[in-house]
């Protein structure tokens, strides 16, 4: 029986040569095209009030350069991307190029690397002038997160390999060679997709209870002290925006605290008659808007119950001077005596406390400090800060010179003493008394290894406010903790104010080639072809001769066909 399978076609083996130098001559293009890949970090994409700022592209796909002249004063750079190291970065001109609307391929900013987060313990060389290195990052961090910039801009830290790759595109700027797709050199490419708008980004603040002790037969409510602490951040690049002081200090003291009086009311004989509240609030750069909606929750009965607040923001300061900021009158009598209590403890201490006072403009939506929106419903609060006048709205909320670095241990674990003892004795009416309810010998002693595990977790960990989830683990963590503290700890959840918008693709991988200009692609192109057509005819002829390779070039002849 005849076989009715016909044989698959097979490649004439005079083809293999050919197949394989073509499949060994895209692999070694292939792996040698990729110099490096790092991580990058976008800058942050906003509205507000429709109004944009922040960078409004994310994909990267530009030759690279170092100078904002390229090759002349009047170069055009909208192919280009600029690698910049903040080290060398001129603040004036950049700010003319951004104010001037002038086109740019994209932006690369160096970091230097002892600014990632994750360096907790590390410590600057002794040779680097770090304040003037922050105060030129704070400013470019201001600039760039209130202009409108049309393309591109990221950071990265500074290593070997982008520092190398850096100093020959320098090489090449200086001798008036940019790279181009004609002259070759460098290609940065970040691949994402358009940046998409985050629905209404969901905001949570954490709250927990120590309840006082009433007497038998005491109808009356007892009063109520708030301490309370935004946790949130906002920085240039959220992915980077960790705030170890602005607000991971305030935290870590109001968690430290709530362990301190846990101990102290867990024994009927040392409850205060006060209940004590403590709040983790979101939204705190965005005019503390979760602190807003998180106090409009109160009924009427436990608003009016709340005998002061005391917000923490910003203590970890080097230095030893702290504020208490107020809305009412220093010679409010009731000030006075909140402020008395704080400078008493301060002195002991040695530190100093000033009174600053800030009157609130109810018709006015700008919020500066925590404090206010309990002021603005008639509720006694002050905010304890370092900072000695109100920041700017999304100024000193967290930014990229705000890591551990810069935090000082030893200044939360005074704030916390300062505000425990103030607490306290006011508790317990203790006020003129020379006592130390916290002293360090005690059981109730302040744990600097407490403090420094959670400094360091909120220090490696960015929080800007509509990139966190609803079951964030950080937010996750932080009802635990304050649940193993406090009583009826719960978790309410909010919309952030739509007067912010915010958008995603925070950071992604940088891919960096070295790529060949166009005339040595047509030079390689023309001696691979030259070569490829050589190798085909010899191959060609000494398996089926001359005659054959000759035929395949005739011309068929034509012919006519009858018909029939």
């Amino acid at each position: 029986m005849a076989n009715s399978f016909r044989k698959p076609a097979i490649l004439d083996p005079m083809y293999y040569p050919i197949i394989a130098l073509l499949i060994a001559l895209i692999a070694c293009v292939e792996l040698s095209d990729a110099v490096t890949a790092v991580d990058v970090y976008r800058l942050v994409q906003y509205d507000i009030s429709g109004v944009p700022f922040g960078s409004r592209l994310a994909t990267l796909n530009h030759h690279a350069g170092s100078s904002f002249f390229g090759s002349g004063s009047s170069a055009d750079l909208s192919r280009t991307v600029l690698i910049l190291p903040v080290r060398e970065l001129n603040l004036t001109l950049i700010t003319e190029y951004i104010a001037q609307k002038k086109l740019l391929g994209g932006l690369l900013l160096l970091l230097p690397p002892k600014f990632r987060p994750e360096n907790t313990g590390s410590a600057f060389g002794a040779d680097e002038d770090i304040d003037s290195l922050r105060n030129k990052l704070v400013e470019l961090e201001w600039l760039l997160t209130h202009s409108n910039i049309p393309y591109p801009v990221y950071f990265a830290f500074e290593d070997d390999n982008i520092n190398a790759v850096l100093a020959e595109v320098k090489r090449n700027d200086a001798r008036g060679q940019p790279a181009t797709a004609t002259t070759g050199g460098y290609k940065l490419v970040v691949a994402a997709s358009d940046p998409k708008r985050i629905a209404p980004p969901n905001i949570a603040n954490i709250q927990g209870w120590l309840p006082g002790l009433k007497v038998d037969g005491d109808s009356n409510q007892l009063p109520t002290i708030a301490i309370v602490a935004s946790y949130d951040t906002f920085g240039a690049a959220p992915a980077l925006s960790v705030g170890s002081d602005s607000n991971g200090s305030g935290v870590v003291a109001l968690l430290e605290i709530a362990r301190l009086f846990s101990a102290l009311y867990s024994n009927p004989k040392t409850r205060g008659r006060y209940n004590l509240l403590f709040g983790l609030t979101s939204g705190g750069p965005y005019n503390y808007n979760g602190t807003q909606k998180w106090l409009r929750s109160f009924d009427q009965r436990l608003r009016e119950s709340i005998d002061y607040a005391i917000c923490l923001n910003s203590v970890a300061s080097l230095g030893n001077q702290l504020h208490l900021h107020v809305s009412k009158p220093p010679e409010n009598a009731y000030i006075q005596q909140i402020f008395q209590g704080f400078s008493t403890v301060a002195e002991e201490l040695g530190l100093q406390v000033g009174l600053k006072h800030k009157k609130i403009n109810i018709s006015n939506p700008r919020v500066a400090w925590e404090h206010e929106q309990f002021s603005r419903l008639r509720v006694t609060a002050a905010t304890l800060s370092e900072l000695s006048t109100a920041p700017e709205l999304l100024e000193s909320t967290g930014g990229l010179t705000d890591n551990r670095h810069f935090t000082s241990e030893a200044s939360i674990i005074r704030s916390i003493k300062l505000v425990a003892e103030s607490l306290a004795r006011h508790i317990y009416s203790q006020e003129k008394k020379s006592i130390s309810i916290f002293a360090d010998d005690s059981s109730l002693a302040v744990n600097p290894s407490y403090i420094r595990s959670w400094l360091d977790l909120l220090s490696t960990t960015p929080r800007v406010a509509p990139f966190l989830s609803k079951n964030d683990p950080l937010i996750k963590a932080l009802e635990k903790e304050l649940a193993d503290h406090t009583a009826e700890v719960n978790v309410q959840h909010e919309t952030l104010d739509g007067t912010f918008t915010f958008y995603d693709s925070t950071s992604g991988k940088l891919h960096i080639y070295q790529v060949a200009s166009v005339t040595f692609d047509l030079l390689l192109l023309l001696v691979l072809g030259s070569y490829l057509i050589t190798l085909f005819s010899f191959l060609f002829i000494t398996t089926r001769g001359l005659d054959d390779l000759i035929s395949l070039f005739r011309r068929p002849s034509s012919r006519k066909v009858k018909n029939t």
